[in-house]
């Protein structure tokens, strides 16, 4: 059975085993058992509610601000993607980031470039890797291996690229495969990407929502509920559909990239300089280590894509901003106002945000 979550049948398939509602850890206590390595946190969900009046605002204004910049980079990618795969494209982006931006590109890729394509949707999980049964799947469909293009939002620090890499890199060893294991993504602002629009860190309106503009599933699981032969699991918030923004949000930014296509006829499309934006990322993160006392690297999240996470799910120590007025930071100057998180501005900063998790092991 086809599960899209809250998506069309034909947006997506999300290759995820859905669970029944978990015992939701709370983030202080989730924060602990993650940074004393005794529980993965794959293993644990903390509890999602819906934003605020005040947030959903922001998010609309962000939409009226960007959804223009999005569908653009979208159409970008498309076109970019259409260049390096010939025949059909099997596009399997990364959930939950990944899902909206996937069901963009696959209206794109045959209403502007002719291009056949289908969407699945997999979970990927730092440390754990790509969920093998899938991709097993996705091949016994009669995919070709040559055709499976990896799709997220963005990139922070470059963690998930390498992740998916090193993981795609095994899956082929072992299979006799030679699937791409570079990840195709709107905006990289670590240089990592195989492919990306853009290496700009700006708003990408998807980011400030969780479940409701990603077809309300959670972030995917990989515990005892999961057995050899299952998809990854995750929960699917029905209690959230009257609220649910994924289906509008996407066939928005449909609607804006096929208005582009048609004002603007072909787009001259070309990758971004990757080797930039690395060198960037690597001299950034080099120095917030040591001007915040920071002894591991996945306590920083820069960019406003990851300060969003950390704002809406994690604890966070420190929001860090180039400018408090800017647009593309209201919904994490909010986010911080209601959470009580200290702000502090950095004119210097290379991205829009940074955001700092408070660790759980110091007193």
């Amino acid at each position: 059975m086809n599960f899209s979550g809250s998506y069309r049948s034909d947006d997506v398939s999300f290759l995820l085993k859905p669970l029944a509602m978990q015992d939701f850890v709370d983030v202080p206590e989730k924060e602990f058992l993650i940074q004393s390595g005794q529980r993965h946190y794959s293993e644990m969900l903390s509890p999602e509610s819906l934003p605020s009046e005040r947030y959903l605002a922001v998010f609309r204004e962000a939409c009226a601000a960007n959804t223009a910049r999005m569908a653009r980079d979208c159409l970008t990618l498309a076109g970019l993607i259409s260049q390096r795969r010939s025949g059909p494209v099997t596009l399997v982006s990364l959930a939950r980031a990944g899902t909206p931006v996937g069901v963009v590109l696959n209206h794109l890729l045959p209403k502007v470039f002719g291009r056949a394509s289908t969407h699945y949707s997999v979970s990927i999980i730092r440390d754990r890797g790509i969920d093998q049964v899938a991709l097993e799947h996705i091949l016994a469909q009669g995919h070709p291996p040559e055709s499976i293009v990896f799709i997220d939002g963005w990139t922070g620090k470059g963690v998930i690229s390498r992740e998916l890499s090193s993981a795609i890199d095994g899956f082929n060893r072992r299979r006799g495969t030679a699937i791409d294991g570079g990840l195709y993504v709107l905006s990289d602002l670590a240089g990592s990407a195989a492919c990306a629009a853009s290496c700009d860190d700006y708003l990408i309106p998807s980011s400030i929502l969780n479940a409701t503009v990603s077809g309300l599933i959670s972030r995917s699981i990989l515990n005892a509920s999961i057995g050899p032969g299952d998809f990854h699991g995750c929960v699917y918030y029905q209690q959230f559909e009257a609220h649910d923004q994924s289906q509008s949000f996407a066939d928005a930014l449909v609607a804006a990239a096929l208005e582009i296509a048609a004002a603007d006829g072909a787009l001259d499309v070309r990758a971004v300089d990757r080797e930039q934006a690395g060198a960037v990322s690597r001299a950034y993160m080099l120095a917030a280590l040591e001007q915040h006392g920071i002894g591991d690297v996945n306590m920083i999240k820069p960019g406003i894509g990851e300060a969003t996470r950390v704002l809406l799910r994690r604890s966070p120590r420190l929001l860090i901003l180039r400018d408090t007025g800017a647009p593309d930071v209201a919904h994490l100057a909010l986010l911080a106002q209601e959470k009580n998180i200290p702000v502090i501005v950095d004119r210097a900063l290379p991205y829009h945000a940074v955001s700092l998790i408070r660790s759980a092991l110091d007193g």
